[in-house]
């Protein structure tokens, strides 16, 4: 993919709208954008938008259009790049961009002015990849997440713990190349302590991944009990529709219904699953041991029992199944129950009364607090983990070479092995191949 060619792409989604918006970047933008509107827009003064029309090479007016032109460097892409307002719709927006294209333009790549910006030194890779996720945001944590890896939190704390590296390489490199002089200032125990240093700061990131794939994914929560509690009551108040059927019938749930909701900014997956008791009925024994499957997969479990009968001995059983997991006990119906309430919540699918109580015990059971109030940097991206696990394990083996007296040029592989693994994150020494699959995720105009 040459850079020297200039790109267009609609950058708004197909279908119809209110307006449309093509992106032409590249050192031509501007030429070919004055070539197709009927107005000037050769030496225009950057960041300012013209009113007209843009016509085909035959001169048939397509579409009334605002054209915004900003000039190089102070653009995304650090590009010249034009874009074209015109009216929402599939055919006048394609109509549009055919026109861009037969005056020279080249329809862009998935990902291209992404990876333009990314290539240009613009935005670094971990911020590449907060373009997606932004995009793909499924609640307001992610969203708020991924706004600030692209301002560069995450950048930021990668190149201070790399930069520390490179600044230590460079101290070890006068020990390596001038054994015999007293010419360095630093100690294997100051290598070594760096090197802790540097580890514990990754591993602190590391360790944010959890809190990270919540983020993203949502909290896997599994609504369990016995049959006839008001499990499905619970998903349908929670869902806001009615996603499952409710009956007086035990036993109307055989399969587990799934549902994504948020509650008070907090992302859920929620499933419904079947009452868990013993019955002979073969189809029920087969939604019984799925439940007990969701169970173990579940980030929390949400046990529902019936406040107006009270804790029975399939209760008990279902009790018994859920120790060990994160885990809230809701007492149901407390709209027609006097119960008292001592080791759960009461809460009514029916009024809703107890729901605010629950989404806060959600949020403190998952530490969603923390997630929502801390400024440090949370990991969502499964490849940056890993990547950080292969920078603390080089530098754990560093360190431990160190404490043993094994010499400075063999610890410096290490160190450089884990320069190269932070370095994975940002783009300074990825792959091509990885990068190209990275943008290849993309939508086409993004």
């Amino acid at each position: 993919m040459s850079q020297e060619r200039t790109i267009a792409a609609i950058s708004t989604p197909q279908g119809t709208g209110g307006i449309s918006v093509i992106r032409i970047s590249g050192d031509d933008a501007v030429e070919i954008a004055d070539s197709v509107f009927t107005g000037k827009l050769l030496g225009v003064e950057t960041h300012t938008v013209h009113y007209g029309y843009i016509k085909n090479k035959n001169g048939e007016r397509l579409d009334e259009v605002l054209v915004t032109v900003m000039l190089a460097p102070r653009t995304f892409t650090r590009e010249n790049t034009v874009e074209i307002s015109c009216h929402g719709g599939s055919v006048s927006t394609r109509a549009v961009l055919n026109a861009v294209i037969e005056a020279g333009a080249f329809p862009a790549e998935p990902g291209e002015f992404t990876k333009r910006a990314f290539m240009n030194g613009r935005i670094d890779l971990s911020q590449a990849e907060a373009v997606i996720d932004i995009i793909n945001a499924k609640n307001e944590l992610s969203r708020r997440n991924a706004v600030s890896q692209l301002g560069g939190t995450l950048s930021k704390e990668i190149k201070s713990v790399r930069d520390e590296l490179v600044h230590l390489s460079a101290q070890m490199q006068v020990l390596i190349d001038y054994p015999d002089e007293d010419l360095a200032d630093v100690t294997p125990e100051d290598i070594e302590a760096v090197c802790r240093s540097c580890e514990d700061r990754i591993k602190r990131l590391i360790r944010s991944a959890d809190s990270g794939r919540i983020i993203k994914e949502g909290i896997k929560c599994a609504i369990v009990g016995k049959p006839n509690v008001g499990k499905s009551s619970i998903l349908n108040y929670l869902a806001q529709e009615e996603r499952a059927i409710v009956t007086d019938v035990a036993g109307t749930t055989r399969d587990v219904i799934e549902e994504s909701v948020s509650i008070n900014g907090i992302p859920l997956i929620l499933s419904d699953t079947a009452g868990i008791h013993d019955t002979e009925d073969t189809v029920e024994k087969i939604g019984v041991e799925k439940s007990k499957r969701y169970i173990d997969a579940a980030d929390l479990v949400i046990v529902v029992i019936d406040s107006a009968i009270g804790i029975d001995d399939e209760d008990k059983a279902v009790l018994k199944e859920t120790e060990g997991k994160k885990r809230i006990v809701l007492y149901n119906k407390s709209d027609i129950s006097d119960a008292n309430i001592s080791d759960g919540i009461a809460v009514s699918a029916v009024t809703g009364d107890g729901m605010d109580t629950l989404a806060q015990e959600i949020s403190r059971l998952c530490g969603l607090d923390e997630i929502q109030t801390e400024n440090g940097t949370v990991i969502t991206n499964m490849r940056h983990k890993a990547a950080l696990i292969g920078a603390s394990d080089a530098l754990s083996r560093a360190a431990e070479a160190l404490a043993v007296g094994m010499p400075t040029d063999i610890v410096s592989i290490d160190i450089s092995a884990a320069m190269d693994s932070l370095g994975e994150i940002t783009g300074e020494t990825v792959r091509d191949s990885v990068v190209n699959d990275i943008f290849h995720n993309f939508c086409v105009g993004k």
